[in-house]
């Protein structure tokens, strides 16, 4: 059974959080704190008392908007330690969850907080933590790897609450929309709060390469150039996506490079 800290700054958002956990059957103890220098006090007494003290701490539920140091920042403080407690974000920004998974995150749960939605959180937890306390069942071969975290080639993407993860070799082209990015594939679209500059620096190494102010394209699944009175397009599957004048040129070498290899 978990024992379980749960971070917020809002006192009634975290005493409907602590209710909750305190109703599953699968979560022992459920304290809170307001702050993250209050959290990582505990936390520091829980490490300090090892997995059997009666501080122990398993799994921090943790808001990412705080006054003063953020959930993120915990998280990379606690990504310091030999074994830190399992980390589960709660919060009502969707923008983050890149972030939150880069820093090993079990879960990523959006306000406001569905008891369906936190019971599989706690269950992500609880299956996670029973595998730390055993590290046999980490090598049985009938153990199903469970933590949801995406390998290098996924990107999370929210919806309804439910956390998703899109291969990026699905991905043909990222189009921007003000502050977020629509990731598209054969099957449909996502919408993820992050730029199109940064996914143009952290997938460059993986084949993306900008067109366009507006769209950054999987240099492999372009099926078409097209060059028309001064004016270039590509084709990416049904999909006729311009290309501004100053990249054109750079993406015609890359296309003949790409061909060539």
């Amino acid at each position: 059974m978990l024992r379980v800290l749960a971070v917020d700054d809002e006192k009634p958002a975290l005493e409907e959080l602590l209710f909750l956990l305190r109703s599953d059957p699968r979560v022992l103890s459920a304290e809170g704190a307001t702050d993250a220098t209050e959290a990582l006090r505990r936390i520091n007494l829980a490490l300090d008392a090892g997995p059997d003290g009666d501080d122990a701490i398993d799994v921090v539920f943790l808001d990412i908007h705080m006054a003063g140091l953020t959930g993120l920042d915990v998280a990379r403080l606690l990504a310091g330690f030999a074994r830190p407690p399992l980390i589960v974000f709660v919060t009502a920004h969707e923008g983050f969850a890149v972030q939150a998974f880069d820093l090993e995150a079990v879960d990523y749960v959006l306000k406001p907080v569905r008891r369906e939605r936190l019971a599989e959180a706690v269950r992500r937890a609880s299956e996670l933590a029973h595998t730390a306390r055993d590290p046999r069942l980490a090598a049985a071969p009938s153990a199903p790897a469970t933590r949801p975290v995406p390998a290098a080639d996924q990107i999370p993407v929210e919806l309804g609450g439910v956390t998703r993860f899109v291969a990026i070799d699905d991905i043909t082209y990222v189009e921007a929309q003000g502050d977020y990015a629509r990731l598209h594939t054969a099957e449909g679209s996502h919408l993820v709060r992050i730029s199109l500059s940064a996914l143009e620096e952290r997938w460059a190494a993986r084949g993306f390469v900008r067109i366009h102010r507006s769209h950054l394209v999987a240099l492999s699944r372009i099926d078409e150039l097209r060059l028309d009175a001064g004016t270039t397009t590509v084709r990416v599957g049904t999909a006729e996506l311009p290309v501004s004048r100053r990249h054109a040129r750079q993406l015609r070498d890359l296309l003949m490079r790409h061909a060539r290899g």
